[in-house]
């Protein structure tokens, strides 16, 4: 027969179910942290695509001669180019351009995306999340210095 000490002992000794207590405890915040992460880079992929989006329409409207011709070519702009980008789809994208109310040499194109068809809402409940609408902006210099 053992003495006490040394069952003490050999039972301090035994860890066999204690990683699966510690997995027990950690994989939830694990899996709550990787969701979390993967939805954060879902969403952030879709607003720069929107940025970028926002800057090339302003950019192409640089050619036009009036605010209204400038205007249209930057909403045809994002018209043709929004559903380039893999995680935009053009039908849920709207934009508005026109000159800045303080400086006319200034032209600004506002794009809005309703990202409500990305994967990610599905976390919601999950994972606190932003704004379903993205909305971006660039502002362009019209010409001269």
């Amino acid at each position: 027969m053992m003495s006490p000490g040394r069952v003490i002992a050999r039972v301090a000794q035994a860890n066999s179910g204690a990683v699966a207590v510690e997995f027990a405890f950690v994989f939830p915040v694990a899996l709550v942290f990787f969701c979390g992460l993967l939805a954060y880079g879902v969403y952030f992929g879709a607003a720069h695509s929107v940025q970028q989006l926002a800057a090339d329409a302003a950019r192409a409207s640089v050619s036009g001669l009036s605010n209204a011709e400038r205007a249209s070519i930057a909403q045809a702009h994002v018209a043709v180019s929004g559903g380039r980008y893999p995680l935009l789809r053009s039908d849920r994208l709207s934009v508005t351009a026109h000159a800045l109310a303080g400086d006319a040499s200034q032209f600004e194109v506002r794009v809005f995306f309703n990202s409500e068809d990305l994967p990610i809402w599905a976390l919601s409940g999950l994972v606190p999340l932003p704004q379903k609408t993205i909305e971006r902006v660039a502002i362009i210099k019209r010409g001269g210095y």
